[in-house]
């Protein structure tokens, strides 16, 4: 079986550091180098890091299909990866070329911020031509983290997955991004969803198993290798608010988000 990571197996247990349970128990974000916290998207860069040590080797390509600002493709280049986002918003992207260049690319690796809507598969199309351009036919791990729905609106862009009016069409257009993009992803190699639910009208919706199973209607040629629980800290819209979100929570009958989920599929 082709090698798919830089880790030496035969002394294992140096690798403390690597997670290997379901159950991520995170600190607080990496704020090393250029990482930073002003997009509300962000997460953090423990996420990507993880994976990329775990799925690939050094020069493999990474591709984000939500960059935001950059926080894949900056762990890319900290790990010797190739790196490629696409963001829709312009000028998200220009923040995230800026952050994404200040970190140094070890490895002589190169990182490109595509602007495009990747609901859409002309931005297939743009990838294609960027791993042309580095002598790369496919990519080796793909990294999903949309928005979760309508929480919190990114734009004023109809073609914003923030601005879909139903979970459905969420779902959908999300399996569109699947459908673009699942031909660029090499043979048993991985891709992975970071999302979480969300409440309406006092009803939780578990956005998380939707596109769960959005993913794996659209790409048959996927399979489920690992839901992981992260735990979610610092969420800035219940910041110094812990006393009053208990209070609602034992009025509503509801619980509190404390987690998220990262879904973690292999292509057979």
């Amino acid at each position: 079986m082709a090698k798919i990571n830089d880790l030496n197996l035969k002394e294992w247990k140096q690798y403390d550091d690597i997670l290997t349970d379901s159950l991520w128990l995170l600190g607080g974000r990496d704020k090393s180098g250029v990482h930073n916290n002003t997009y509300h998207g962000n997460f953090i860069p423990q996420i990507p890091n993880q994976l990329m040590r775990r799925f690939t080797k050094k020069g493999d390509v990474v591709l984000d299909l939500f960059l935001g600002h950059g926080t894949s493709l900056i762990e890319a280049r900290r790990l010797g990866r190739h790196g490629i986002g696409v963001e829709l918003n312009p000028e998200v992207a220009k923040i995230a070329r800026g952050n994404v260049t200040q970190e140094t690319a070890r490895g002589g690796v190169s990182s490109t911020v595509i602007v495009a809507d990747s609901t859409n598969p002309y931005a297939t199309t743009k990838v294609a031509k960027v791993l042309n351009k580095i002598n790369k036919k496919q990519v080796h791990l793909i990294i999903l983290h949309p928005p979760y729905h309508n929480i919190i609106k990114f734009s004023d862009d109809k073609k914003d997955l923030s601005n879909i009016e139903s979970v459905d069409c969420f779902a959908e257009k999300f399996g569109d991004v699947i459908e673009n993009f699942i031909d660029l992803l090499a043979s048993g190699r991985y891709l992975a969803v970071v999302i979480g639910d969300k409440y309406t009208n006092s009803e939780w919706v578990p956005l998380g198993f939707n596109l769960m199973q959005e993913t794996l209607k659209r790409a048959p040629d996927l399979i489920l290798k690992s839901i992981l629980v992260k735990n979610m800290t610092g969420n800035r819209a219940k910041l110094n608010q812990e006393n009053l979100w208990r209070y609602r929570a034992l009025v509503g009958g509801f619980y509190i988000f404390k987690h998220e989920y990262l879904l973690v599929f292999k292509k057979k």
